[in-house]
């Protein structure tokens, strides 16, 4: 058991307000693949957008186990001695599988929701054929999640 487990609640709330999330993937030589990447919580799951192709997406076709994680760091804890100054910080580190979302209606929607979140003035707006068909959207089913903090 974590000494400083992050509740539920908080979990949630940092899924929901932090902006950007780490994405591990496997990669074809076998070491591990971390990109950092706008997301959005929504329906018990991860959602990320980027370009339809790549290393990210190449990993995740051969290997949909991925890992995803988000913190939020508060301020430095100071001690009299180097080695036991700290950090507070709030943290949320999930397991899952990931897809890459085909349906064109689902994708629109995941869209929206991460449109609404990191550019509000552009709510509304319609996504042009080409601009869908280069934007790969990733749904992320979360097998584990786990929080943690460190109080200041």
């Amino acid at each position: 058991m974590k000494k400083y487990p992050l509740p539920q609640e908080k979990i949630v709330e940092l899924l929901t307000s932090e902006q950007i999330g780490r994405l591990a993937t496997t990669g074809a030589d076998g070491f591990p693949y971390i990109t950092p990447v706008h997301f959005v919580f929504m329906s018990d799951k991860i959602f990320i957008h980027g370009l339809a192709a790549g290393e990210k997406l190449a990993n995740i076709k051969k290997d949909d186990r991925v890992c995803f994680e988000v913190e939020k760091m508060h301020e430095y804890v100071q001690d009299e001695l180097p080695c036991d100054t700290n950090t507070s910080y709030e943290s949320v580190i999930i397991r899952g599988h990931a897809v890459l979302i085909t349906d064109t209606d689902a994708k629109i929607t995941v869209l929206n929701v991460l449109v609404d979140k990191y550019t509000p003035q552009h709510s509304g707006k319609s996504y042009p054929d080409a601009m869908l068909k280069m934007t790969g959207v990733v749904e992320i089913s979360i097998e584990s999640c786990t929080g943690k903090h460190y109080p200041a």
